[in-house]
């Protein structure tokens, strides 16, 4: 299976703090992941610190033939 995390910083890059704004994120759902069987369908949004849905994650089933390891593909 596949974990898949998308966040949009937008046009400014959370305004300059793209690696506090990311930390966080990569903390709290690091974090949070337990209470998650992770199984292909299970998904959420994320969320900034300004609470604004930013993007999200989502599990996936079997990667495609040929793409391990291939960054960006979904």
């Amino acid at each position: 299976m596949r974990f898949v995390l998308e966040v949009d910083m937008g046009e400014t890059a959370f305004d300059g703090r793209a690696a506090e704004e990311l930390g966080r994120i990569l903390r709290y759902w690091g974090g949070n992941l337990g209470h998650y069987a992770l199984e292909p369908g299970d998904a959420e949004t994320v969320y900034d610190s300004a609470y604004r849905a930013v993007g999200g994650w989502r599990v996936t089933g079997p990667e495609l033939p040929g793409t391990a390891g291939t960054a960006g593909t979904p």
